[in-house]
């Protein structure tokens, strides 16, 4: 089952979380999104962040009623400090195939990659993604590890101030439009056929 993983840690999670994973589970043709809310972000040790049951409470607030996502504890429920690459090996292990594994994350984390706990090994765990918006340059890459710009895609999302244009152009191109119109509306475009012709 193709699955992709959607770290981060959600404080809190918004539109802009939520169309990069409806993206990159088009593009990547995904039968699920798991959202894994960081428990103890080592990363952000000096900073203040919200509880994690608080950010998990609204993680799944935001993707409730979306059958292909769901919301993973695997990081929260860690006692000790949580890596990437621990929580890729948990999924691993948990059977997904590494070739049908995809894990999302914006172009500045990735830009930093190899200063996560044991980065190199996270190629051979999944195939790494990352979100990029249309027209932006993606400057730093060529400076990342030939052997991390081998295994990386990625996916370009809609800019965040979406236009009616831009809505329209996408259903006659058979692009989905969710999380950019409410469902009710997507629902009434799609069983009434507008804007195909």
């Amino acid at each position: 089952m193709r699955t992709g993983i959607m770290g981060g840690t959600f404080d809190p999670i918004h539109y802009g979380h939520l169309l990069a994973a409806e993206e990159a589970r088009r593009i990547l043709n995904l039968e699920r999104l798991i959202f894994v809310p960081t428990g103890d972000p080592p990363h952000k040790a000096n900073s203040r962040v919200t509880p994690s049951e608080d950010r998990y409470a609204m993680t799944l607030l935001a993707t409730a009623g979306v059958l292909e996502y769901s919301v993973s504890r695997t990081e929260i429920d860690r006692k000790e400090s949580s890596y990437t690459v621990d929580t890729l090996r948990e999924f691993v292990h948990s059977g997904i195939n590494p070739d049908e594994l995809f894990f999302i994350t914006g172009l500045d984390a990735m830009l930093s990659i190899t200063s996560w706990f044991e980065f190199e090994k996270i190629p051979e765990l999944c195939t790494l993604v990352t979100a990029r918006r249309p027209g932006y340059p993606v400057d730093g890459i060529e400076r990342l590890p030939k052997f991390i710009r081998d295994d990386l895609k990625y996916i370009e999302i809609p800019q965040f101030a979406i236009s009616s244009t831009e809505i329209r152009e996408r259903v006659r191109q058979n692009k989905g439009i969710r999380f950019l119109v409410p469902h009710l509306v997507e629902i009434y475009i799609m069983s009434n056929n507008l804007y195909k012709t």
